[in-house]
Formats: structure tokens, sequence, C-alpha cells
């Protein structure tokens, strides 16, 4: 759906995110992790059809538990800084077909590094009551100092004064992530579980594994076949035909 909204429909969305905005928790609230959720959305049939997928791994082993796909109407155009209300609803629908309630959410997607402090990590850890981080690949707000590109490598983020995340560099000669938490988490903390759930890639393993499997790239195929668990719910979506 590429349709513009009008500037009414608009305004309630920002409306929204602001109202929302007030229930987001900066201290941690977070228990023992065992398992923690990525989160992947793409879009089929002309942008028609929202595509989401979200993963469970074991913490910290990081490996695969589950992972459910789910396909809703996009009823909400691309426009930088709403994207929460054309991701959401799929997300949610998709997150409501785990057998395994994950403790903490990596979200693709910003945190409080908003405009209005509320983005997609926020309304998901919002609405589901989880831990939520976000975890972007480009700057939606903000200024920090700049970065050498050296694994380790840490600058804050801030807006109009406030700190609202931290750019991190995961990896040697790569660009930066953009991490910020979401909901039930401070940013230190946020920080902690990104490194602690990246392996010897640019991403953690949440998000790579959510990609890789909307995507059925052959590479993560390949290493279901190494898991000591049940597939069943793994092979049904990976037999569908899935746009990338």
């Amino acid at each position: 759906m590429n349709k513009p909204v009008s500037t009414d429909t608009l305004q309630q969305a920002k409306a929204k995110q602001l109202e929302l905005a007030q229930q987001v928790i900066l201290q941690d609230q977070l228990h023992e992790v065992k398992w923690v959720a990525g989160t992947d959305v793409g879009f089929e049939a002309n942008n028609s059809i929202t595509r989401a997928v979200i993963v469970v791994l074991s913490f910290p082993a990081l490996e695969l538990v589950e992972y459910q796909i789910a396909r809703t109407p996009t009823n909400f155009p691309y426009i930088p800084g709403y994207l929460s209300f054309r991701e959401c609803p799929a997300l949610l629908e998709a997150f409501k077909q785990l057998k395994h309630t994950p403790d903490l959410l990596i979200c693709d997607g910003q945190g409080i590094a908003h405009p209005r402090r509320f983005g997609v990590a926020c309304q998901l850890g919002v609405a589901t009551g989880i831990p939520s981080i976000g975890v972007a690949k480009s700057r939606l707000v903000g200024q920090h100092p700049a970065i050498t590109p050296h694994k380790g490598t840490l600058q804050t983020l801030t807006d109009k004064g406030e700190i609202i995340g931290a750019v991190l560099c995961n990896r040697d000669n790569t660009k930066p992530l953009y991490i910020s938490p979401g909901h039930k988490i401070s940013l230190q903390t946020s920080v902690d579980f990104v490194r602690r759930c990246t392996t010897r890639y640019r991403l953690p393993e949440t998000t790579r594994w959510a990609d890789g499997l909307a995507s059925a790239k052959p590479a993560f195929i390949k290493r279901l076949k190494t898991l000591n668990q049940p597939t069943g719910i793994i092979q049904k979506p990976l037999s569908l035909k899935l746009n990338t």
C-alpha cells in the first residue's frame, strides 16, 4: 500500500505515539532471560501484504527454539517515524502464535531514538509488556560523535540535549548499529544484551535468524538440520514462497 494517509490520520497517529510514549519505562524490569526474540518485516503483493517474522532463540546459547510468520493487509504507508503503524499489526499477530513467550524482544528498528520517543520497539514492548530493545541499521534522529570502524567502539546518541541511544560498531570495518531502549530496560542493559546476542557478524543473532528464515536463505535452512529439536513449526513456513 503506497497511497498516502490524510493529514487527520497522520495527526492521530502522532497523538497516539505521544500518548503511548508516556507508558514507556526506561528502567530495568526484566527477570532472568532464557528466551530472546528477534523480528523481521517484509512485504508481498506490491506492498499490499505485510509479512512479519518473530524468532525465539535460547539465551545465552542463541540456538533457534521457534519462529512464526504472520501475514496481514498493509494498512499504513511507508512514512519514516510512523513505521510502527505499518509493521506492528502483523508482528503482534506473529507474537500471538508463539508457543514460547520470550523474556526479551530485540526489534529491527528504533526504540526511543525516535522524534516522539516511540519507535517500533517501544510499541511492541508496551503492547506485549515484554522488555524490548530497538536495534536499527541507520539513524532516524539525533547526533553523535564520529565513530571509528573498529569492533567495540561506542558513542552516545543524543537529541535536544537528551540521551536517546548508543551507536555501536559491532564488527571491524562495518557501519554501526543504533541501539535504544524500547520498554522496561535501560540503555546500558540494552547495549549489553545486543553485544551478548552478537557473534562474529555485524547484526545480533536474533536479527540474523529472523531475516534468514523470512527469506528462506539456504545457509539458515542448512543450519536447521543441526538443531536437536522438533522442526514441524519451521518446515511449514519454509515451504511457502516468500518475497525478499
